[in-house]
């Protein structure tokens, strides 16, 4: 029997500073092979060659990625500053919708870092551009320099609320993490439930209250070293085994969303 297919939310990237590509990282195919057991498929996240209902069509669950593009402001009605960075409005144009669809369907995804921020848009939600310059906040942000395994070092704790979601998937009420984002929750979306928090107050874990569907996101880079880090392989397990459940039409509330 084939694997279900997962959609991985591909970035646009400039190749050599000229040749436009959409990419995707090898440590989101890994993980979603892997630990997931799905299959892998890149999506060109861009409305000139996909739509949101395909996509819908064509996978069963979907990975939304990071990337250095943020969600571009005017998603939560707010203007765009120098402190906001880059953006990709054709992904926003694709994934702002699909997370809505997916909610209502009961479609499986997993938010990581950007994509833990455009659930939160998609939802109604907005974000502070850059959470280093907040007072009492920590620096989230990838260490400029050092070896990958530097850079994805686990740097913070993230508490979980106890008897959440995520307390119960992970059997602890206080995981370690990496951090590599600049940007964060501000105001909360609508039936969006913060689950797990940085010591710095930062949402760290959310899902949709009472959606059908997996909606499990995080605001840190799970896909690192998946199958061996013992937080990251239970997120990957159970979005699997949500993916699994769409594509074989059993129980799609297999993972039992509401606290």
């Amino acid at each position: 029997m084939s694997r279900p297919v997962v959609g991985i939310i591909g970035n646009s990237y400039l190749m050599n500073d000229q040749y436009p590509t959409h990419a995707g990282g090898t440590m989101n195919s890994d993980a979603v092979a892997n630990v997931s057991d799905c299959l892998p498929l890149l999506i060109p996240a861009d409305p000139r060659y996909v739509s949101v209902d395909e996509l819908l069509e064509v996978c069963d669950g979907f990975l939304l990625t990071g990337g250095r593009p943020n969600v571009h402001p005017e998603e939560y009605g707010e203007p765009a500053t120098e402190a906001h960075g880059e953006f990709d409005r054709a992904r926003d144009a694709i994934t702002l919708p699909l997370v809505r669809a997916c909610v209502e369907r009961g479609q499986p995804f997993f938010g990581i870092c950007r994509g833990f921020q455009e659930v939160n848009v998609a939802m109604g939600g907005t974000l502070y551009p850059e959470i280093r310059e907040l007072p009492g906040r920590m620096n989230h942000r990838m260490p400029p320099d050092g070896t990958l395994e530097e850079k994805f070092a686990l740097r913070h704790v993230v508490a979980l609320n106890e008897g959440g979601i995520f307390h119960r998937l992970m059997g602890a009420t206080e995981v370690m993490t990496n951090t590599l984002h600049g940007q964060g929750i501000k105001t909360v979306g609508h039936r969006v439930v913060i689950d797990g928090h940085a010591p710095d107050g930062t949402p760290e874990a959310i899902y949709i209250k009472d959606a059908p569907g997996f909606t499990l996101s995080v605001q840190w880079h799970p896909e690192w070293d998946a199958e061996n880090d013992p937080v990251s392989r239970p997120l990957f397990q159970a979005f699997g085994a949500a993916v699994h459940a769409w594509a074989t039409g059993s129980d799609k509330a297999l993972f039992q969303q509401s606290a």
